[in-house]
């Protein structure tokens, strides 16, 4: 890997297929920009399709690609995953970012009754992956990137209170649903290899990126250090998403493996290979949380078996 690689390193993309979760602001703006600009069909994945036409049009416009799709998806809400799946079924999918989320919110609870960081975070992302598995088989190099965050470091998945509901915190809940996607991440690419998938999953994080979930999510006092935090400590969307990007396109990224910046504490950098903590490695994790997913979203695919 280059020691500074940047979006303009991103091989061409053309006749790929690529799927961006929140894609409509933030680092997943910027990442479905950038596929855009290399040659993929980009497919914008947005809550509110009036902000996704908006988005499509200005990467259109910046880029001169063609204008991505766009489809409605809120990943708080299961049916909304299922329909978006519905809308792609047939199709090729050669990348899946799950990009979307929320950060430190009061709490609340999914359409669907799940703890919304949880829900909207792991679940959705988990659901939508499943739904969507078929389509990525077509595909003879697919990548499924799932985004995590340096929070997962202060992570703990309690098996008997996956939803928060004995004892609550925003920072606690946000901390818990990213260490969920780490070991998601791993346990999808062992489960992946062991179907003879020719798929990989790997994950990234951005860093400290300043972006809208700095002021969507957290409140009180938290928000007001995040906006002071963003103006001294954080970096630009553009330079968060590069561990996304990388992990998304670069050759010989293999399955199971994590990206963040290279900066000292992994805050501020260009992309390369981190680390995450042991639990997000631990078999007995990866089982534990695919069972309990499926489970809760009743969405079931790649037993140990193969595909489920």
């Amino acid at each position: 890997m280059s020691d500074k690689w940047t979006a303009g390193d991103i091989p061409d993309q053309s006749g790929k297929v690529a799927i961006v979760t929140g894609a409509n602001s933030g680092l997943g703006r910027i990442t479905a920009l950038e596929l855009a600009r290399h040659g993929a069909d980009v497919v914008v994945a947005s809550r509110s399709a009036d902000k996704g036409e908006a988005t499509a049009g200005e990467i259109q416009a910046e880029t001169g690609a063609t204008k991505p799709r766009v489809l409605e998806l809120d990943l708080g809400s299961l049916d909304s995953v299922r329909r978006f799946a519905g809308e792609l079924g047939g199709e090729r999918v050669d990348l899946l970012v799950n990009n979307a989320g929320v950060m430190m919110t009061p709490q609340q609870t999914t359409s669907d009754g799940f703890e919304l960081q949880f829900g909207t975070n792991h679940l959705g992302h988990f659901a939508l992956t499943g739904l969507l598995l078929e389509a990525m088989q077509r595909s003879d190099s697919g990548r499924i990137v799932t985004l995590s965050s340096n929070e997962h470091k202060g992570g703990k998945l309690d098996f008997d209170d996956l939803q928060k509901e004995s004892s609550y915190s925003p920072r606690g809940a946000y901390q818990g649903s990213k260490l969920a996607n780490a070991v998601f991440a791993v346990e999808l690419n062992r489960r992946l290899r062991e179907s003879g998938s020719p798929a990989i999953s790997v994950f990234a994080h951005p860093g400290y990126s300043a972006t809208n979930l700095q002021s969507t999510g957290p409140t009180g006092i938290a928000k007001a250090a995040m906006k002071i935090s963003n103006l001294i400590v954080a970096q630009s969307a553009e330079r968060g998403a590069l561990p996304t990007l990388y992990a998304a396109t670069a050759p010989g990224v293999q399955g199971g493996e994590y990206y963040g910046p290279d900066g000292p504490g992994e805050f501020r950098g260009f992309p390369k290979k981190v680390e995450a903590i042991p639990p997000a490695y631990d078999p007995e994790n990866g089982s534990r949380l695919w069972e309990a997913s499926q489970r809760l979203t009743g969405v079931s695919f790649l037993s140990a078996a193969g595909v489920g």
